[in-house]
């Protein structure tokens, strides 16, 4: 606040109310000069008939003041003073009051935002040793003690901090995010090296310190299944699907490979394995067993009576043909054959072709089963090569016997009232 000027002169109403300039108290003497050693009650009101004086609190008025209405004084709105967070005016108008009597101003309203502080555990990870305490860093930073007034109104505290609180706030992200990340390539590492392991077929158990048998034996990785290839006789147990009014192409390709016969019998065949295309079957499997049945010694080439050979090339004896069931009856018809009422195989005399129907080979008979099919497809193979050479049909004389490998066991097993069981063998005691 600025300073007063007061009249002074005889005429004066307030010079008589001027301090003592000797004491040097502040007392103040009565008009008609005695000096009580009070100080006087001022009212709180500026009376009306003192005059303006020169250097006091200018008048201000409201844009909408009426024009003689009671002036406002600079520094004091409805009875408070401005700027002192509220406080009434309790000693009303200054004007004659010491500077030492008059209450002190009131500390400004800190302007500054202030952000709460990281938590100490955080910002530990990033100080350097002997760094200050949280308490100490918030001392006046140097570009804060240079501002005018720099601790006169502010908390002691916290100044400066607002930057290193962000700072440590980033810093701990940062952090955290890396961390995850980290922990990410780790274990896709450890998934990656697991992996790779599986793939160069080492055994690992994880968790266990032991990571091979003491057997030797390799131990599969969880959830991996060992891969086994089927034997012979697990292939030829198996049916395989297939439409029983399957026509295919009617075209033919020959099996590549050669058999050799066994040894030299008495008679000497040689033949060749053909396979209708689009079949979806196994014609390495259909040749191969053709020759281990025929060549069996409880088959046609008993003790030496016959022996078989199969080529790829060449003119062969005849032409073991696995063919669906419309090509088995298209070329069963041309030697007078009739198979498409109960979809069997034929030997097509007239013709090369020894036909064996592709419904049959993959899905046996009700008369043998799905537990003999292995059996099944060796009497399929032994019964129709038979009519090549020159056998008929015949039929089972005694009840329970084995049927003969000739009898058409595919329709039935019982022939007259006889039911006999099922043989795939020409000579089944060998």
């Amino acid at each position: 606040m600025g300073r007063h000027s007061r009249p002074k002169g005889p005429g004066s109403k307030l010079s008589a109310a001027v301090p003592d300039q000797n004491t040097g108290k502040g007392r103040r003497r009565r008009a008609d000069g005695a000096d009580t050693g009070a100080v006087p009650r001022v009212q709180h009101q500026r009376q009306e008939h003192v005059p303006p004086v020169r250097g006091g609190h200018p008048e201000q008025r409201e844009p909408d003041d009426a024009a003689g209405a009671q002036p406002r004084r600079a520094g004091v709105v409805d009875g408070r003073r401005a700027g002192v967070w509220g406080e009434p005016a309790r000693y009303g108008d200054w004007h004659g009051i010491p500077r030492g009597a008059r209450p002190q101003p009131y500390p400004e309203p800190p302007t500054e935002v202030r952000i709460p502080s990281p938590r100490r555990e955080y910002l530990e990870a990033f100080e350097e040793p002997g760094a200050p305490a949280p308490s100490e860093a918030g001392a006046l930073a140097p570009s804060d003690a240079a501002a005018p007034g720099a601790g006169e109104n502010r908390p002691p505290a916290g100044k400066g901090s607002a930057g290193r609180t962000l700072a440590g706030v980033t810093a701990a992200v940062v952090t955290t995010v890396l961390a995850v990340v980290v922990v990410g390539q780790v274990t896709d590492a450890d998934r990656s090296d697991l992996a790779g392991k599986a793939a160069e077929g080492v055994d690992r158990q994880i968790g266990n310190a032991s990571t091979s048998r003491s057997d030797g034996r390799p131990t599969p990785l969880s959830g991996e299944t060992a891969i086994v290839p089927l034997t012979f006789e697990q292939r030829m147990a198996r049916p395989y699907p297939i439409d029983p009014k399957l026509r295919g192409s009617g075209d033919f390709e020959v099996v590549p490979g050669t058999d050799k016969a066994p040894g030299k019998g008495r008679e000497y065949y040689r033949y060749r394995v053909d396979i209708e295309k689009g079949l979806g079957l196994d014609g390495a499997l259909f040749a191969q067993a053709v020759q281990r049945t025929l060549n069996d010694d409880r088959s046609w080439a008993h003790h030496g009576a016959m022996t078989f050979e199969r080529i790829s090339s060449g003119k062969p004896d005849f032409v073991i043909t696995l063919a669906s069931p419309g090509t088995t009856g298209t070329w069963c018809a041309k030697s007078g054959l009739d198979t498409t009422v109960d979809n069997v195989s034929c030997d097509s005399a007239s013709t090369e072709r020894v036909m064996i129907n592709a419904y049959r080979w993959a899905q046996g008979s009700a008369t043998y089963g799905s537990a003999r099919m292995f059996a099944y497809r060796e009497m399929l193979i032994n019964h129709e090569v038979g009519h090549r050479l020159g056998h008929d049909h015949e039929s089972c004389r005694t009840p329970g016997a084995l049927a003969p490998v000739m009898q058409q066991q595919t329709k039935s097993l019982e022939i007259d009232g006889i039911k006999c069981r099922p043989n795939p063998w020409v000579y089944p005691k060998g």
